[in-house]
């Protein structure tokens, strides 16, 4: 079981969660992240040499902010560190590490992109979220049944 920040703990009381919260939420339940996982380790370096490599799953998720955010490597390293909602996304802990580097980011981000599995998770994502009733509409999620964005 993880323990639970300052952070955590502050932001438990807060009396309302923030759209790019409720979002990010949606993201975690509704991706199938060891699937996803499991595409990206054939292709990812086993830290025979050099220093040893960031999570796939950690670096996959700072992906996906970078992308539905649009922001640019050093942006979303950025940002990570500023929002508490994207941490938590992460799932990260200043007491246990650090935020990836905008540059480990970049060669994360063409390894996908020069084996092609980017497009996968966005055509795989717009699925699940059918399947969950929801649609992506420019960046925001609807409720199909209620027709409210989240």
């Amino acid at each position: 079981m993880k323990q639970e920040s300052f952070s955590d703990m502050e932001y438990a009381y807060r009396k309302k969660k923030t759209k790019r919260e409720e979002f990010l939420e949606i993201m975690d339940e509704i991706i199938p992240w060891d699937e996803w996982v499991s595409l990206i380790v054939p292709h990812y370096p086993t830290g025979k040499r050099g220093r040893p490599p960031i999570g796939i799953e950690t670096m996959l998720r700072m992906y996906l902010l970078q992308c539905w955010f649009s922001l640019s490597d050093e942006g979303v390293e950025d940002a990570i560190y500023d929002s508490y909602a994207m941490r938590k996304f992460m799932g990260i802990n200043f007491f246990e590490q650090n935020v990836p580097d905008a540059t480990t980011l970049l060669h994360f981000r063409h390894l996908l992109e020069e084996k092609g599995i980017g497009k996968l998770f966005f055509d795989a994502i717009n699925r699940c979220l059918e399947k969950a009733g929801r649609m992506m509409r420019g960046g925001s999620i609807v409720d199909a049944d209620r027709k409210s964005v989240v």
